[in-house]
């Protein structure tokens, strides 16, 4: 990735864009702790509640290996972390919307682990 001003340039943005995954990732561990804490407590949780804030959170990784890979000059890097990005969002809280498939809280709480990639996405489409 090239971007104007040089090295250090690109490298803030590199470091931003890992900063936001990490802020994604963090929230995504308090969506995960706040279900296991919900289901100690004895109130329901359902398989789909375990299930997509694992996978979330597990998500992270990857990204931040795109992360990594684009920073050395890995294009397709670049474009997969430009394009999940910007689809996570709006798949998440399009899931969330469906009737009767998680609690408020938790679709709340998933939205907002999602809003931390919204700047990733500004980010990345600002220019390779």
């Amino acid at each position: 990735m090239a971007v104007s001003g040089g090295e250090s340039r690109t490298g803030d943005v590199f470091d931003t864009v890992r900063t936001w995954v990490d802020l994604f990732g963090a929230v995504g561990a308090v969506v995960l702790g706040t279900v296991a804490a919900v289901a100690v407590a004895g109130q329901p949780t359902t398989p789909f509640m375990w299930v997509r804030g694992a996978v979330l959170l597990l998500l992270v990784v990857l990204l931040r290996r795109y992360v990594a890979r684009a920073r050395g000059g890995d294009g397709r890097a670049w474009e997969r972390l430009r394009k999940t990005s910007t689809v996570l969002p709006f798949a998440v809280v399009g899931v969330d919307l469906l009737p009767g498939l998680c609690p408020a809280w938790y679709a709340v709480l998933q939205g907002l682990s999602v809003l931390a990639l919204v700047p990733v996405a500004v980010l990345t489409r600002r220019g390779r």
